[in-house]
């Protein structure tokens, strides 16, 4: 489970650092997000879990009529899109939880995300909350990922892990596959109507460059299930997982790029707010 707590914290940091291999790991996937985007109308646009900025500096670029801003409860996280939106003067980035966010009396008529939904503590009370502070008819666009199994990079490498201790069930317990099945999604977004779904397949890039191997291992090392395994393990344990590790790397290795199968929903919706 990746929480609030998480992402304000260590969680948060790290993916500030990492913004330029986070969004080379989706680099396959943000254009079928963008192109889902572009055909939406919307001149006040919000960037929930914005991130370090990628999604939001693409739209405010395609927009320049349009007001975007990007809202993110790491600070970390923020600052690091504030670097990048230099020049920009239609786009804006703020710390906030998307849960109590106010829209400072101009209604949003588009909501956008890339895979920054799926860590709300209270699904349902967020998004009737971002209905209610939307325009009439509001659209929403996201992208979050599909099941785990689904999903290589991160199933493959919880194959290498020791059994983790059961947790007690939670309807809405947040984490990067909390809304891999569409009827718990329906259930999550209340307040919203035209709930759709378009599954996408993608590559999921974890190293490249002149040693693709040294770069996939050392992005793990800092995102994703592999990084809190290296950072608590046992030293016996952590030496197995880290030998594991390198083989399920090395044998990803293709092309001069260290890559995995991922895949995704694209959900649209439309604020149920009249």
């Amino acid at each position: 489970m990746t929480g609030a707590q998480e992402w304000q914290g260590r969680v948060g940091q790290n993916w500030a650092a990492e913004w330029e291999r986070t969004d080379r790991s989706f680099a396959a996937l943000t254009p079928y997000l963008l192109e889902a985007i572009a055909a939406e109308p919307g001149e006040r646009v919000i960037d929930v879990g914005c991130g370090a900025g990628e999604l939001s500096l693409a739209i405010a670029a395609a927009r320049p009529g349009a007001q975007v801003t990007g809202i993110d409860i790491s600070g970390e996280l923020v600052e690091a899109a504030r670097s990048r939106a230099a020049g920009l003067a239609n786009l804006a980035f703020t710390v906030a939880d998307a849960s109590a966010w106010e829209a400072g009396g101009v209604a949003p008529d588009l909501y956008i995300s890339r895979h920054g939904v799926m860590f709300f503590t209270d699904p349902p009370a967020t998004f009737a909350h971002l209905s209610a502070k939307a325009a009439p008819g509001a659209r929403m666009v996201f992208s979050c990922f599909r099941a785990a199994a689904e999903n290589p990079w991160a199933m493959d490498i919880a194959r290498l892990l020791p059994p983790a201790k059961p947790v007690p069930a939670s309807e809405f317990a947040p984490g990067p596959f909390a809304f891999a099945d569409p009827d718990h999604v329906r259930r999550c977004l209340k307040g919203w109507r035209d709930i759709a779904f378009k599954p996408l397949d993608f590559a999921y890039v974890a190293g490249s460059g002149t040693n693709p191997v040294a770069d996939a291992l050392s992005f793990f090392s800092r995102i994703g299930p592999a990084a809190a395994a290296i950072r608590t393990l046992p030293d016996q344990a952590r030496a197995a997982f880290e030998r594991g590790l390198l083989e399920l790397v090395q044998s990803r290795h293709v092309g001069g790029r260290v890559c995995f199968p991922g895949a995704a929903w694209l959900v649209t919706a439309t604020a149920d707010n009249r």
